[in-house]
C-alpha cells in the first residue's frame, strides 16, 4: 500500500512509519521538523526508517515541509491510499503561549489534509486526537459521550480537528477515524515527558521532580498498543466516521509513577516537588470499550511492564538520547 504519514518523523508518527515499513508498505513522510523539542530524536527516527527501506522493508520518502502547504498536501494525498495524519503543534503549555500558531497548524493543517483527501481516491484518513479534548472531568472513566470542555488551546484545536474529520465523513462520504490518544510513551518519546525525565534523573543519582503534589492521574499508553490500533484501520471500515479512545490497561498517579521508576533505578533517592502548571489536566482515564467493540482493541502492556521496557531501551540508547532529555 501507499501510505502518507504526516508528522512521520515525530514520536508516534515515526513508530507508525516504522511499523508500516516493516510490513512492506511504501510510506511517504511529511514533516516540517518543528523544533518543539531537540531534533536529534527525529533524525534518529529518519535514519532508522531509511535503514529499513534500504533493507527492502518497504519504500520510504521523506519530504521536509508543512501541512499548511496546501498544494503539496494535495499532491501527496493524490498519491496515497491511506493517510495517517499525526502532524500537529504539540504541547499544552506551548499552546497557552502561542494559541494562534497551534490553531493554524492543528486546525488549518487538518483541513488541508481533509480537503486533499476528499479530492483524491484516499481510502481512509486516520486523525490523531488527544485526551486533552475532555478537559474538566464530569465522571470517570471518560467515554466518548463525556462532555468535551478542553482547558487549553491545544485541547480545543484537537477537538476541532476530530470534529472536522467527522463532518467530512458525514457530509462528503470521506472515510475518517479519529483516535483520542491517552499519554503515549515508549522508545524515542519526547524528552520533556515525565517518564523520560524521571529515568534520566535517577540514572544521574538525582531525585525525580514531580510538578504538583503527585496526585494527578494518567492513562499511560505504551506506543505498541497505539500501533496495534492504527494497524487495524488498514483492514477494517467498521470504525469509519467514528471518534474513539485509545488508552491503556491501567491508571496511575504521578507520584506512584515516579516511585516505580525510582525503585527500579535508584531506590535510595527521595522524591522532590515543584510547582504544577495550571494548563495540565488533573486526571485522565479512558473507557476503551468502543475501540474494543469496533477494532477488538485490548491493550497488553501495563505501566510497570512498559516502564521496564522503556528503561531497557533508554540504557541501550543513553549515549544519544540522554543528552536530549537533560537539555529539554
Amino acid at each position: 500500500m501507499n501510505i502518507l504519514v504526516t508528522g512521520g518523523a515525530g514520536f508516534i508518527g515515526g513508530h507508525i512509519t516504522q511499523r508500516f515499513l516493516e510490513c512492506g508498505h511504501d510510506v511517504t513522510v511529511l514533516d516540517n521538523f518543528e523544533p518543539y523539542y531537540n531534533l536529534g530524536i527525529k533524525e534518529h527516527t529518519v535514519d532508522h526508517c531509511r535503514s529499513l527501506a534500504d533493507e527492502g522493508e518497504g519504500g520510504y520518502e521523506l519530504i521536509k515541509s508543512d501541512v499548511r502547504n496546501t498544494d503539496l498536501v494535495a499532491e501527496l494525498a493524490g498519491e496515497a491510499e491511506y493517510i495517517y495524519h499525526q502532524a500537529a503543534q504539540a504541547g499544552v503549555r506551548t499552546s497557552v503561549a502561542q494559541p494562534r500558531k497551534v490553531t493554524e497548524i492543528n486546525v488549518g493543517g487538518t483541513l488541508n489534509v481533509l480537503e486533499a483527501a476528499r479530492a483524491s481516491d484516499t481510502e481512509r484518513v486516520v486523525v490523531a486526537s488527544s485526551s486533552s479534548v475532555y478537559g474538566k472531568p464530569v465522571y470517570f472513566p471518560y467515554d466518548e459521550d463525556h462532555p468535551t470542555t478542553p482547558v487549553s488551546p491545544y485541547g480545543a484545536s484537537k477537538l476541532a480537528t476530530e470534529q472536522y474529520a467527522r463532518v467530512y465523513s458525514e457530509v462528503y462520504g470521506l472515510p475518517t477515524v479519529s483516535l483520542r490518544y491517552f499519554t503515549v510513551y515508549g522508545p524515542r518519546m519526547r524528552p520533556n515527558m515525565a517518564i523520560s525525565n524521571f529515568v534520566s534523573r535517577c540514572l544521574h543519582d538525582e531525585p525525580p521532580v514531580i510538578y504538583g503534589d503527585g496526585s494527578q492521574t494518567r492513562d499511560f499508553t505504551y506506543v505498541d498498543d497505539i500501533l496495534w490500533a492504527n494497524e487495524q484501520l488498514l483492514e477494517t471500515d467498521d470504525a469509519d466516521g467514528e471518534i474513539m479512545n485509545i488508552g491503556s490497561t491501567d491508571n496511575i498517579d504521578i507520584k506512584t509513577l515516579a516511585e516505580v521508576v525510582r525503585d527500579q533505578l535508584a531506590p535510595e533517592l527521595e522524591l522532590e516537588y515543584g510547582e504544577r502548571n495550571d494548563a495540565d489536566a488533573e486526571h485522565t482515564h479512558a473507557d476503551i470499550s468502543k475501540a474494543n467493540e469496533l477494532l477488538g482493541y485490548e491493550p497488553t502492556t501495563t505501566i510497570r511492564e512498559g516502564v521496564s521496557q522503556f528503561i531497557d531501551w533508554y540504557r541501550a540508547n543513553e549515549e544519544w538520547y540522554d543528552p536530549l532529555v537533560r537539555n529539554s
